[in-house]
Parts: C-alpha cells; sequence; structure tokens
C-alpha cells in the first residue's frame, strides 16, 4: 500500500479520544497539555463529540468526559467515566442542597483516587480541586468506606499492599489489632468517618458504591470540624448520602447491562 499524508483532523480526533480515556475528567488545560492541539481547535473537536454523543461537558467544571456513546467506536468506556456519569448529576444536585462538597473515588493500587468532585458547586471547601488526589485505604474515611466492605481475600491483598507503603497516613495499616475494630463498626453502620488526626479542620462521611460485581466506589462528604461534630453530619446526611450511593449503584448497573 502506498504511503499518504495522514488526515490531520482525524490524527487530532483520535489525539483527543485517547487523551479523555486517560482519565475520567478531563479540563481544557489538560487536554491542551496532552494532545498540544490548540484550545480553539479542542473546542471544536470537543463540541463535535459532543453532538456526536460521546462526550459530556459539565459546563459548571469546566470539565469533559466521555459518556456511553464512545463504546459505538472501542473499549474505550471503562469503568471510571462510567461510574463517574452514573454519579455526576446526582453528586452535583446533593451539592446544591447541602452546600457541603462530595467527592467520588475508586481504587487505584493501594489507594483511593478521587476521580469526580462537586467542589466547583460548594461555596464550603477549602480546596480549589481534588480531582485525582489519593486517598489512604486506612485513614481516609473514602478509604475506609471502601477496605470495609471488600472479600476478606481483597481486603487482606490490600492491606497487604499497603504495608509497604512510606506514607504517614497509611501507618495505621501497621496495627491490625486497632485497625480491624474501626473496619467492623464501618461495616456494621454502614459508614465510615476519617481520622481524626489526619487534616484535623475537616472531616469526611463517607458510604461505599456497589455495582453487580460489589464494591465499585466510595462516596464522600466533607465538612469543616467546628462546624459539624462528626454525630452530627452522620444524623444530618447518613441518609441522603446513602440514598445517592444506591442510586449510582443503581445506574451503574444499568449501563453495565447495556
Amino acid at each position: 500500500m502506498s504511503s499518504s499524508t495522514p488526515v490531520r483532523a482525524v490524527v487530532r480526533a483520535l489525539d483527543l479520544l485517547q487523551a479523555l480515556n486517560r482519565q475520567a475528567v478531563s479540563t481544557l488545560d489538560v487536554l491542551h497539555l496532552q494532545t498540544r492541539i490548540p484550545k480553539p481547535t479542542l473546542v471544536r473537536l470537543l463540541q463535535t463529540f459532543e453532538a456526536r454523543g460521546i462526550v459530556r461537558h459539565a459546563p459548571q467544571h469546566g470539565a469533559y468526559l466521555l459518556t456511553e456513546g464512545v463504546r459505538s467506536l472501542s473499549s474505550g468506556y471503562h469503568s471510571e467515566p462510567m461510574v463517574v456519569e452514573a454519579a455526576a448529576a446526582l453528586m452535583d444536585a446533593m451539592t446544591l442542597r447541602v452546600k457541603w462538597p462530595l467527592a467520588l473515588a475508586m481504587l487505584d493500587d493501594h489507594a483511593m483516587v478521587v476521580r469526580y468532585s462537586t467542589i466547583p458547586l460548594s461555596p464550603l471547601s477549602m480546596r480549589h480541586s481534588t480531582i485525582n488526589f489519593r486517598l489512604s485505604l486506612v485513614s481516609r474515611a473514602i478509604g475506609r468506606a471502601y477496605l470495609a466492605f471488600c472479600s476478606p481475600e481483597q481486603q487482606e491483598a490490600l492491606l497487604q499492599s499497603v504495608l509497604q507503603s512510606p506514607s504517614p497516613e497509611d501507618e495505621a495499616a501497621k496495627h491490625p489489632e486497632a485497625l480491624a475494630p474501626v473496619l467492623e463498626r464501618v461495616r456494621a453502620s454502614g459508614y465510615a468517618l476519617r481520622d481524626a488526626q489526619v487534616v484535623p479542620s475537616t472531616n469526611t462521611l463517607a458510604v461505599p458504591i456497589f455495582d453487580a460485581h460489589g464494591v465499585a466506589a466510595s462516596l464522600g462528604l466533607t465538612f469543616f470540624s467546628s462546624t459539624l461534630k462528626p454525630e452530627q453530619a452522620v444524623e444530618r446526611y447518613f441518609g441522603e448520602l446513602t440514598d445517592v450511593a444506591r442510586q449510582v449503584g443503581d445506574r451503574l448497573k444499568e449501563l453495565q447491562a447495556a
């Protein structure tokens, strides 16, 4: 076959699709850095993808994510954007009601990584963004909510992996006699709270999200320690947070079955 010059517009479109697949949520700045495509061109391509049902734009976040429509192209619609698609609107709606920011995180190696956050919608956040933040499985609420609901075999394997971590937040893995009761309480109550010694100015209330295969992610609501005591946060928000997690799980199962 004779060689020919690649069609530049097609090459750029493919480069953009590959970049969108690298993370669950992408900002225009991130896509520009990864592809080196000029931003005006990126916007036109993204608008085209959105019109074709491949990409969804979350204007309030200045971010883009793949939708189920990309499955018509290939298998690029992997688990992370699927969970984000199932959760984003529900999380946004809850933050608009209660004002506190929510975060959704998924397992990555021996930590949880934030894949979606409603910080841009919250007037009560201390951070500009937590997307791609790594959170400890043993000291962070989101990590505990996931770890407690793993199968015993997966939980043991994850704890062995965490033992290799140099992070001070993972020290609890070295003391299984103290950690085991914490995880038992999380499983019995259905929610987790952050270790009070980790970022004492705030705390997080977290619950698991389940798909057809078991625990898939964790959903957390972060609040100021000076404003709410943990028991007050549980009383006010546990029910609603659990309901959102259940709805996300139901949507996720529908997407997985499609």
